[in-house]
């Protein structure tokens, strides 16, 4: 089972797709609620050199925001990233 990061807010609805994307995929998400948060917000930025959610990781690998893992999905390397259990460091 892959390990998915996602850091969102509840009022994003690029994570709330994000979300029904993975449940499609029967995939587990940890979420990382950074409304109330600055320090988590700060952490997400600094991991993925940006300030827009959904960030997110799957095995550590930054994949980026939802229309990101859209295009993977599009182009068929999502379920390839799904289906590693390794982690992809960076």
């Amino acid at each position: 089972m892959p390990k998915i990061v996602m850091y969102a807010t509840r009022a994003c609805p690029y994570c709330r797709m994000a979300d029904m994307l993975f449940q499609k995929k029967g995939v587990v998400v940890e979420r990382i609620q950074i409304d109330d948060a600055p320090d988590l917000r700060i952490e997400m930025t600094r991991l993925s050199g940006r300030t827009t959610v959904p960030q997110i990781f799957i095995n550590g690998r930054h994949v980026g925001g939802y229309t990101d893992l859209a295009s993977l999905d599009r182009a068929g390397t999502l379920d390839a990233l799904l289906r590693s259990d390794q982690a992809a460091g960076g």
